[in-house]
């Protein structure tokens, strides 16, 4: 598209950036005689026309927000394909600044949070939800100045039905996200908060406040995973850092903070050593209803994102059908499910779908659509490659097996070696990190040895006790069994037994009891 010329007015320069969703071009209004930024849609969500309708209207929304910490947009088309004119900056985006590793200084990663909160208050206060805060959202320019960007398309994509189960920015977006969205509930200013929560800890703290192997583990651990405090990670943190977190990130809405103000003011008396007079929330989840809403958030991600049920047509009393789920479905097949429907084909790696099946589908199945509307089915080119990340020497071997699943390896096998290094160090990685393999495939660790206890699992939920050995250090196994005089979802049986020692990163097997 280079040195086309948009609207009659924007001549597009070299490509800046490209996403899931967009690529962004430097262009010059030919008008106005100044550079900005244009970001154009991908050409399948172009052809939905209930996206691009939706997308003009959140553009002129976005358009009406005139705030020093949002990049401005100042016009948007749809020929040839749909567009946004923004604010060009010149500078970085805070995804980029994570992923150096260095640790932000304090006062540095205040400001950012202060940034962040000025420009969600301003947006909040004229209605505009952005739905979407993380670091590759948010652009610190050369000045220092913090900005956050995409407001109109966050929204755009939420109602169009991109949810944790989507392939954009699937792990990133799932570390960020509210336990409602999690859910799949409606997102307000606090699901914002939330997000905005998660980003100012891992600033603060070098790491996520929940990790996962998968973004379906993220998730559950959003819904009912415990949090630490921010001060455990980084004792030199003031002791305002725990109690601001601990609201932001409450797990109920009606616990955080209720606007991005109050949140903003207590995060300016830390900046001036003040004492806070806001408080924890008390917890207010019980174990039950912790454990259900982590089996709900999984259950509901799952059998969407694996395709395990198919749902057939029934009209709606406004009398638009539902989509059928294809994801798992050959392409023929899916096309012919989807025939009252104007079916767009694309190719995407995937290391779970096996080649030639329907990887994702947009919208998502079950949403309600008019036929002749169009749906875009995604299907998998298989796993492609995958590069060993170049930092794990050195990592425990939880924060590995992250690492590693966030670029679609597993861990294969560990071998327990003796060393000076503590506990479950990774001290050798095979192949070589920076090494190009197919996704999907197993990598050998070699991890610094050690026995540790096998905790009790037995009459445990096998959720929890999945996270538990995983936390601890150990792969898990888990087998199916049926005991109809026990709870189903439940362990039943474990080995080693509990108590016995284990060496780190071996594997403990679990019974689940579950009906046949």
């Amino acid at each position: 598209m280079i040195n086309e010329v948009l609207g009659g007015r924007y001549q597009l320069g070299e490509m800046i950036g490209t996403g899931g969703m967009a690529d962004v071009y430097i262009a010059q209004d030919t008008r106005l005689a100044r550079k900005v930024a244009i970001k154009v849609l991908r050409s399948d969500l172009a052809r939905d026309q209930s996206f691009v309708a939706r997308f003009r209207k959140e553009a002129l929304a976005a358009a009406g927000l005139n705030h020093p910490g949002i990049v401005a947009v100042y016009d948007s088309g749809e020929e040839p394909a749909p567009y946004i004119v923004m604010e060009l900056i010149s500078g970085h985006t805070l995804r980029e600044l994570i992923h150096k590793g260095e640790r932000v200084p304090l006062k540095r990663a205040l400001e950012i949070g202060e940034g962040i909160l000025a420009a969600l208050e301003y947006s909040h206060q004229r209605g505009i939800v952005h739905r979407d805060i993380k670091p590759a959202n948010i652009m610190i320019t050369d000045q220092g100045d913090v900005k956050v960007m995409d407001f109109g398309i966050a929204r755009a994509l939420a109602d169009l039905g991109a949810t944790l189960t989507n392939t954009w920015n699937i792990v990133g977006t799932a570390q960020y996200l509210s336990p409602e969205q999690a859910l799949g509930e409606v997102a307000d200013l606090r699901s914002d908060i939330y997000s905005t929560g998660c980003l100012l800890y891992e600033v603060l703290t070098g790491k996520p406040p929940f990790t996962g192997e998968t973004p379906v583990s993220i998730a559950y651990q959003h819904v009912s995973g415990v949090l630490n405090a921010p001060s455990s990670i980084q004792p030199d943190l003031p002791e305002g850092i725990d109690v601001i977190l601990a609201v932001a990130l409450a797990k109920k809405p009606e616990d955080r903070y209720q606007s991005a103000g109050l949140m903003l003011d207590d995060l300016y008396k830390i900046g001036a050593g003040q004492v806070l007079t806001t408080t924890m929330p008390k917890a207010k989840f019980s174990r039950r209803k912790l454990l259900i809403g982590g089996i709900s958030a999984l259950t509901s991600v799952l059998l969407i994102s694996l395709g395990l049920f198919l749902t057939r047509p029934s009209v709606s009393p406004s009398g638009f059908p539902q989509i059928p789920n294809v994801v798992g479905l050959t392409q023929s097949d899916a096309q012919a499910m989807l025939k009252d429907y104007v079916v767009t084909i694309q190719h995407s790696h995937d290391a779970v779908i096996p080649i030639n099946r329907v990887a994702s589908q947009i919208p998502l199945a079950t949403t309600r659509a008019q036929k002749g509307s169009g749906v875009v089915i995604t299907i998998s080119d298989g796993p492609g490659d995958a590069i060993v990340p170049a930092d794990l020497i050195g990592m425990p071997l939880i924060d590995a097996r992250a690492a590693l699943s966030a670029v679609g390896l597993v861990v294969s096998r560990t071998e327990a070696i003796s060393s000076d290094q503590p506990l479950g160090t990774v001290l050798k990685v095979t192949p070589d990190p920076g090494s190009t393999i197919t996704a999907g495939s197993g990598v050998v660790l070699q991890i610094a040895s050690g026995e540790i206890e096998v905790p009790l699992l037995i009459g445990t939920d096998a959720i929890q006790a999945k996270t538990i050995l995983v936390q601890a250090g150990f792969l898990v196994n888990v087998l199916d069994d049926y005991d109809a005089n026990q709870p189903e979802g439940i362990v039943i049986r474990q080995a080693p037994d509990a108590g016995t020692t284990q060496t780190i990163g071996k594997s403990v097997t679990i019974t689940v009891n579950k009906a046949p």
